[in-house]
């Protein structure tokens, strides 16, 4: 039987800032705990969903409150970031407040505020990186990381993207780990602490410049960010390369019926 999960349940777990970009879990407070507590006891046992239409749904519907939730989130910054964007173009002073925020957001998403401030070389290049990323590619890459949540690293840790940290005890030592390596799976107090960790790496990490300049693109164009488009900025997400973009853009396609955006 499918346990019914309330959305509220997923979306009212507490908003963690400054994550580490390896995702190593941020310090918490009593209420923190107590609903990384309710969510563990909330989540499905996804091995126990025979039927495979059930089982996307009942997954979908787990994780996509706290994609929506941290889509809101960007946009809200994002929407910031315009508007200060047109105060400068028009020569007027930020106030503090805002420049404050702006700080926030620098050292938030990695783009360091030079002695000149706010310029329009800054928020370019925090325009591409502070963006929405389409519900369609996050749960389609949290589905195939995570084995529709059944994976050691998703029921153990909370780990449906398959975040890396590099620090001992940071995570979960894989059981297949090369000899030499030292990574770990890293390991989240909530679900939604993961979906988190992935779009601070998905919209700050390096070996994602790729997506985020066809994001900026179909901004430019005044197109719909789509996440099959998006897919082909994730050809470093696995060793895989290709090969996992094209099964993410046909995990996509194939499971059309249950997004409810892009």
């Amino acid at each position: 039987m499918i346990k019914n999960i309330t959305t509220s349940k997923v979306a009212i777990l507490a908003l963690v800032s400054g994550l580490t970009a390896c995702g190593e879990i941020p310090s918490q407070s009593s209420s923190d705990e107590a609903s990384a507590a309710s969510s563990q006891s909330s989540k499905p046992d996804f091995s126990q969903i025979a039927d495979v239409n059930q089982k996307k749904a009942a997954f979908f519907d787990f994780l996509r409150p706290a994609v929506e939730h941290e889509n809101q989130r960007v946009e809200k910054e994002r929407l910031f970031l315009e508007t200060i964007k047109s105060a400068v173009s028009s020569g007027e002073s930020l106030s503090s407040d805002q420049f404050n925020y702006a700080e926030k957001l620098a050292d938030t998403y990695k783009v360091t505020l030079n002695e000149l401030g706010v310029t329009a070389e800054w928020l370019t290049a925090m325009l591409n990186r502070v963006d929405v990323i389409p519900e369609s590619l996050v749960l389609s890459q949290a589905a195939n990381e995570s084995g529709w949540g059944t994976s050691r690293f998703a029921v153990e840790g909370n780990n449906y993207f398959g975040q890396w940290c590099y620090r001992k005890g940071c995570g979960l030592v894989p059981n297949a780990r090369n000899e030499g390596a030292n990574h770990e799976v890293a390991v989240f107090a909530s679900p939604y602490l993961s979906v988190q960790a992935y779009f601070m790496n998905v919209n700050t990490n390096r070996a994602y410049q790729d997506l985020r300049d066809i994001r900026a693109a179909q901004r430019l164009t005044g197109e719909v960010i789509e996440g099959t488009k998006l897919a082909e900025g994730l050809s470093r997400y696995s060793e895989r390369g290709q090969a996992y973009v094209d099964e993410i853009q046909a995990m996509i396609k194939h499971n059309n019926q249950y997004w409810r955006q892009g």
